[in-house]
């Protein structure tokens, strides 16, 4: 019985959505849209999280000394940088040695050092540690302890900018999250004229369906199936969309680094499924806010 009711209920919505495919089809794009634009906002912001997590774990704190601190057997700032509990290694970095690696880095600007005397960049020390070992708060202390030294130049820590990161992370998900709803609401509305439309097309076959003794829900029931396969539809396009650019884009991107790190991964299967789920509960809110409206033929 139930699978026979839902048959009709597919077949009446199949042969509305034929009979009034150019505004379904505008409804069904306008749903894609919205979802692309948020997904696109997803993959993003995803694949940005996956590489803060990734380079949390490899955190390093630079401290920048005077010139001669480095080469010094009893440097107090060795000693400081050393003895917190949460610090796993310490890695003396001299002028010399920062020089070539800069270069190996950056190869076009060994002939602009060639000429100069003195070494261009300072010794260094490259401090690995724990952050579940210690808060932020005692981190923070034994930052301000070095920088206040007196051989200190600057202290880099990788915690700054993976803190601009997290922020970038939340303001691409806030707009993503309000352009995406502005547009999928756009697509509700859109949804609910469409199946207006469609009831009104069908005003002489629903009354005659309630002259016969049908309920509201079996009147009503291909409305709101037309609604989900119009989200659903949507869903579908914005992924395919989605992917598709993901695929023309990933092979070009991955030669930056930047690049590399937008579209390292696509979108994962939980993700997908939430995209077809929001387009096929926005477009069964269109039905439900329509038929609300529209009391066909009452």
């Amino acid at each position: 019985m139930l699978a026979r009711i839902l048959g009709y209920f597919f077949s009446e919505a199949a042969v509305s959505l034929r009979r009034s495919w150019k505004v379904s089809i505008v409804a069904i794009v306008i749903i894609a849209m919205s979802l692309f634009i948020g997904g696109t906002f997803l993959l993003l912001t995803s694949n940005l999280t996956r590489v803060v997590e990734n380079w949390r774990g490899d955190a390093r704190i630079v401290v920048y000394l005077t010139a001669d601190e480095v080469a010094r057997e009893d440097s107090q700032v060795l000693q400081l940088a050393s003895e917190p509990p949460w610090v796993t290694a310490v890695e003396e970095i001299s002028a010399t040695e920062a020089r070539s690696r800069f270069e190996a880095t950056f190869p076009s600007v060994r002939e602009l050092f060639k000429d100069w005397k003195e070494e261009p960049l300072p010794p260094s020390l490259e401090i690995a540690f724990e952050a579940e070992g210690a808060d932020d708060g005692q981190l923070d202390e034994w930052l301000v302890s070095l920088r206040a030294h007196p051989s200190v130049v600057m202290v880099d820590d990788d915690r700054d900018w993976l803190r601009q990161l997290e922020a970038l992370i939340a303001i691409l998900t806030g707009l993503g999250a309000v352009i995406g709803l502005v547009l999928l609401t756009a697509a509700i509305f859109t949804i609910a004229s469409v199946i207006r439309l469609t009831a009104y097309l069908y005003r002489d076959e629903i009354e005659v369906m309630r002259l016969v003794g049908a309920t509201e829900l079996y009147i009503r029931g291909p409305f709101y199936v037309e609604g989900v396969v119009q989200g659903l539809l949507g869903g579908l396009l914005a992924i395919a969309a989605l992917y598709g650019g993901y695929v023309v884009l990933n092979p070009k991107a991955s030669t930056t680094f930047l690049g590399n790190v937008l579209v390292d991964r696509f979108l994962s299967p939980e993700a997908l499924v939430s995209l077809l789920v929001i387009g096929s509960v926005a477009g069964l809110l269109g039905a439900v806010l329509s038929l609300r409206r529209e009391e066909l033929g009452q």
